[in-house]
């Protein structure tokens, strides 16, 4: 029993203060050797653990459906995958929608509103929000992932998902966070609210695009881990820890626009502090899944 407490300790004091545990990266590393992926046990672990780097884009396609759960079709399943990319991609140059100076991110979004039979008449036409939103987690994950059609599967992939299991859920977020606020610190909302900021607050920005372009890479994959497993919930607690994190700042500054233009643009130094207390905060009030292996 002592062995017992002694690693669970360990696992959690890893986990604090930022360091990934050898068990949890033998456990995943267990259940990728299985003939057919489990996924649903792969969701949990994600859950529960930040990914180790070298396993996260592979865990990542496996949620995403971008490859299926028997190991012995990825090779040939992304043989097509990447095929059908440039299938698409030809076919925008022929209508010039693209040519060799589109910039990587902008190729994506063309393929994905062909893809999605959204692509507009014309090329000169303006951006829609969506496409503001696809081209924001495309940035970001581009910073991520260097094969370019892997990249436009997770990033297609991924907006899909906000798009179809999420877009309910994702609706509700700016009302569940203020829920959480008056939970966590009310004297905080009430100001919020005094200022007439509550409904001004970047949702877009932290709920639309993910938090891409609001937190840096390391910050942003532990947050989107979380999200592709299933959680589009822990968005609210990044949020809320935030607006904790900045409490000072925020009530310091007497006008909606001041403190949306300072939650827009948040120092990037502590970043992963937040990220792991507001990981904290979402076990606190939604629990932690069981993780088996």
């Amino acid at each position: 029993m002592a062995d017992d407490s002694q690693r669970n300790f360990r696992s959690v004091y890893y986990e604090k203060v930022g360091f990934r545990g050898v068990e949890e990266k033998k456990s995943l590393e267990i259940l990728l050797k299985d003939d057919r992926l489990d996924i649903e046990k792969l969701c949990t672990f994600s859950q529960r653990f930040p990914l180790p780097s070298m396993y996260r884009i592979l865990v990542w396609k496996v949620l995403l459906g971008i490859i299926p759960p028997h190991h012995e079709s990825h090779a040939l399943v992304m043989k097509y995958r990447k095929e059908q990319y440039w299938d698409i991609h030809h076919a925008l140059r022929v209508i010039r929608f693209i040519n060799d100076s589109t910039p990587q991110v902008d190729i994506f979004l063309r393929i994905h509103q062909l893809e999605s039979g959204k692509l507009p008449r014309n090329s000169a036409f303006p951006l829609e929000p969506e496409d503001e939103v696809f081209l924001a987690i495309a940035k970001a994950m581009e910073e991520m992932v260097e094969d370019p059609i892997e990249c436009y599967w997770l990033v297609s992939c991924f907006v899909n998902q906000l798009n179809s299991k999420h877009k309910d859920s994702l609706q509700q977020l700016p009302k569940v966070l203020e829920q959480y606020l008056n939970i966590e610190d009310s004297r905080l909302l009430m100001h919020l609210k005094t200022c007439a900021a509550m409904s001004k607050l970047p949702y877009d920005l932290w709920f639309k695009k993910c938090f891409a372009g609001c937190l840096p890479e390391s910050s942003l994959q532990r947050v989107w881990d979380k999200v592709i497993s299933g959680s589009c919930k822990i968005l609210v607690f990044v949020a809320l820890e935030i607006l904790l994190t900045f409490k000072m700042k925020i009530i310091a500054l007497n006008t909606a626009e001041k403190i949306t233009q300072f939650l827009e643009n948040i120092p990037q130094d502590n970043t992963d502090a937040i990220v792991s207390k507001a990981v904290d905060l979402w076990r606190t009030h939604c629990g932690t899944p069981a993780h088996s292996v």
